[in-house]
């Protein structure tokens, strides 16, 4: 995408009103200074023009909006409502209509207040959890029947520092209990947590006005929807991180998650992904330069734990990780040693297997064919050189070879591929397809662009699927509907991402914005946003939906449909779908791996719902134990029926479970089998209709 699709320059005046400004400096143990200076006064102004007649939405700034900037503003600052007080809030509320003006004025002091109340408050909690700790965490008292409500995003807030100051105590008395339940010991607990809650105080006195700037006006930026952000000026020079958060160096997605950073994906072949030691989900609570100190990074912001995972090639970074497989609460970590490096083209590069089944007493070969992203050596591509890299090229020469293997169908496997290249997606797309449009990219101004495979044959007419997950996403999500929409392929597996918008940066006098100003349909008039593409036939859930994909992110533009480009034509899986479905069903009751997904996610759904967590010793130890014996026991039902080894504990898993993409035969996927029986059963239904 390039850096700015927008050509229209924007000269604003300063013919308003603003309070005398200053540069931001900070005098110690004081924010005071802090102020807005001339230079955001200006950026903001920006912002606001760019929002209003570039967004792909155009939603007027009015009141209605400033309600959503000020309670994204607090959700911001104080997301589990543990600072501010009732008073704090009601002496925020003349404010609350009042953003839309006061950003359109350019008057930027009411973001500031706020902002330095919370540091405030921040100060005196952290200050409040040190003076507890400094008693001795052997001093607190964990065989009194009380408990902690751990989802507070819509708790009243304090009334007052004393109920501030209960909330805290329980607080910080479940940090000690999450800790000792993970093992360690009391001194170190007491170290881990005092020298966490030091560095952080010591962090709020580097507060910058720049800080503060950015917080509100992304606070503001983002009630438009999650993909559009301002970028400071020193996070507008990583630019490639801010556009995808993919961190050149050990390929990861990341999100902040209140006080966590949390893996969101990992790009194919990158380093934390060649690890096979970290997951979507999991959090990130420490980070070690090689064999220097681990950093605890709780309560850090995301682009200052990006700093610090970022280095040279070569050199190794240690990531202290709590594994999304815990039990809720279970605060246990592992350490993960990662080499940075760039990840290769080659590495992404799309490979093939052979799958062979036996299905209603015959045997089957089926192509598979692995695409882990959709990648363009551009360099090469302009340059001229005829052996360049590219998805297609790959892609087709494999289903050559396939063809030649004398297959009786291919699947596409797209899982965990984050997307990639638009033009490859649509070139794909024509392997396939006789000719026409692959995707519509509709702008804000209601222009619908439509990209189309122009060359008429195709490639490969023999029967197909298509498996994709909750981590197929963006140009994933455009082939995978592609080939519902013209009715090429059977979809299976769980639903998509969900990411079907087009961002752009627009250089501003100070910083960047990023914005959204377009947005992807299927052929079929069907956006990808939100929704994904729902497949014919799904498959358990390999992640938590409400965790991960973009309906989970707050201001998610929605679903919507244009005008289809293709006219609807008889699609041959329909008839066949319910009985499909039928023997899907059946074939998969008794599987163990499906049987282990469709449990674990059942287990994980149910925890979710408990968000009061008990901080007795002996009842926390006992729920604890509860958690982890029925995580074994679905885990060792799994082995047993696979004929495994058994597990004795939980924590054996890491070491001692082979990772799906080790697995050496393509047989040994339970999806991937599945996916090659639903293909053989539509070959055979369709085959006996076809007789009659």
């Amino acid at each position: 995408m390039k850096r700015s699709l927008i050509s229209s320059a924007l000269v604003l005046a300063l013919s308003v009103g603003v309070m005398p400004l200053q540069a931001a400096t900070t005098a110690a143990n004081s924010w005071d200074a802090i102020q807005p200076d001339r230079e955001q006064v200006i950026a903001s102004l920006n912002v606001v023009e760019l929002l209003k007649r570039h967004h792909y939405n155009k939603p007027p700034l009015n009141d209605e909006r400033s309600v959503k900037i000020y309670e994204g503003y607090l959700k911001l600052l104080d997301p589990a409502r543990m600072y501010f007080t009732a008073a704090d809030i009601a002496e925020f509320d003349k404010w609350r209509t009042r953003f839309d003006d006061l950003l359109k004025s350019g008057d930027l002091e009411p973001g500031f207040i706020i902002y330095k109340r919370h540091l405030d408050r921040l100060k005196e909690r952290l200050e409040f959890a040190l003076a507890m700790l400094d008693k001795g965490v052997d001093k607190i008292d964990f065989t009194i029947d009380e408990s902690l409500e751990t989802d507070r995003e819509k708790a009243p807030w304090a009334k007052d520092r004393a109920a501030l100051d209960d909330l805290w105590r329980k607080r910080v008395k479940d940090e000690v209990l999450r800790l000792k339940l993970a093992k360690k010991e009391p001194k170190a607990i007491q170290e881990l947590l005092v020298k966490r809650y030091k560095n952080q105080l010591a962090r709020l006195d580097q507060t910058r006005g720049e800080d503060v700037f950015q917080a509100y006006i992304n606070a503001f930026a983002q009630t438009y929807d999650p993909h559009t952000q301002y970028l400071s000026p020193d996070n507008a020079e990583n630019f490639d991180i801010n556009m995808s958060l993919s961190l050149e160096g050990i390929g990861a997605v990341l999100q902040s998650d209140n006080e966590y950073v949390k893996v969101v994906r990992l790009v194919p072949a990158g380093p934390a992904e060649k690890s096979k030691q970290v997951a979507p989900a999991d959090k990130i609570v420490g980070v070690a330069q090689g064999d220097g100190e681990m950093v605890d990074v709780i309560g850090w912001r995301l682009d200052e734990v990006v700093k610090l995972i970022r280095g040279p090639k070569g050199s190794v970074v240690r990531l202290e990780v709590i594994p999304a497989s815990n039990a809720p609460n279970d605060q246990t970590s592992k350490v993960v040693s990662i080499t940075r490096e760039a990840v290769k083209l080659e590495e992404q590069a799309a490979k093939k297997s052979i799958l062979n089944l036996e299905h209603e007493g015959r045997k089957f070969k089926l192509g598979v064919i692995e695409i882990p992203a959709f990648y363009l050596d551009f360099k090469a591509f302009r340059a001229g050189d005829p052996e360049y890299k590219s998805t297609t090229r790959d892609v087709k020469k494999l289903l050559g070879e396939l063809q030649k293997a004398n297959v009786d169908g291919v699947v596409i496997d797209l899982r965990n591929n984050g997307g990639g290249s638009l033009q490859e997606a649509t070139e794909l797309t024509g392997l396939f397809i006789e000719q026409g449009p692959t995707v519509l990219v509709r702008n804000s101004d209601g222009r619908v662009d439509v990209l189309a495979d122009e060359n008429t044959g195709t490639y490969f007419t023999g029967p197909m699927a298509v498996l994709v997950n909750r981590l197929s996403a963006s140009a994933s999500e455009i082939f995978a509907g592609a080939m519902q929409d013209y009715h090429r392929a059977l979809i299976i597996g769980g639903q998509t991402f969900g990411k079907g918008t087009v961002q752009t940066i627009q250089p501003l006098n100070h910083g960047e914005l990023k914005l959204t100003l377009a947005k992807f349909y299927r052929v079929s008039g069907q956006s990808t946003q939100h929704q994904g593409v729902l497949p014919d036939i799904e498959y358990p859930a390999v992640v938590d939906t409400k965790q991960i994909g973009e309906s989970a992110l707050p201001e998610a533009m929605p679903w919507d449909s244009i005008r289809p480009a293709i006219k609807p034509e008889m699609d041959p899986f329909k008839p066949f779908l319910a009985e499909l479905k039928a023997r899907h069903d059946a074939r998969t009751a008794n599987d163990p791996d499906f049987v282990y997904s469709r449990e674990r996610l059942a287990l994980a759904q149910s925890l979710m719902t408990d968000t009061v967590v008990s901080l007795n010793e002996t009842k926390r130890r006992a729920e604890q134990q509860d958690i982890e014996a029925k995580q074994l026991a679905m885990e060792n039902t799994r082995r047993k029926a696979k004929g495994e080894e058994l597990l004795k504990e939980l924590k054996q898993e890491d070491e001692d479970a082979l990772p799906e993409e080790d697995k050496t035969k393509p047989e040994d996927d339970a999806y991937l089998n599945e996916t090659g029986q639903i293909l053989l059963d539509f070959l055979g239904l369709d085959s006996a209709v076809a007789k009659h």
